[in-house]
């Protein structure tokens, strides 16, 4: 008796946490984390320019799997790998994103930049 009931209470608790992870990418606070990623555009006139036409598409719409312009909390782990593995990725392309990010004429400072500006770190523009 005392086994089936353990084995209901794993079941409920595995289904508690996977209700919460979806909650969490669709639910309102993602909605939120998306909203506000529509509002950053950088400072830097240049930069803006480019993230407007290169980058914002992707970065500012959940369903796409990339992490959204200014959530620190998706960033950090990618950004954790250090920025020759960022710049790499961006480079070469790396899951869903295309090599360059669609900046054909964009040059690995200015990627840099714009790494740094969706991560919202503190050398962001």
């Amino acid at each position: 008796m005392m086994r089936r009931c353990t084995g209901k209470i794993v079941l409920l608790a595995a289904l508690v946490m996977l209700v919460a992870a979806c909650e969490d990418r669709n639910g309102p606070a993602a909605a939120q984390r998306e909203l506000l990623s529509r509002q950053l555009v950088p400072t830097d006139k240049a930069l803006a320019a480019i993230y407007l036409r290169s980058c914002r598409s992707c970065h500012t719409v959940a369903a796409t799997g990339s992490p959204l312009t200014g959530d620190r909390a998706a960033w950090a782990p990618r950004m954790a790998k250090g920025m020759e593995v960022m710049l790499n990725s961006v480079i070469s392309g790396f899951g869903g994103m295309p090599p360059l990010g669609l900046c054909m004429d964009c040059s690995p400072d200015q990627f840099e930049s714009l790494i740094r500006f969706m991560a919202q770190t503190e050398h962001a523009p």
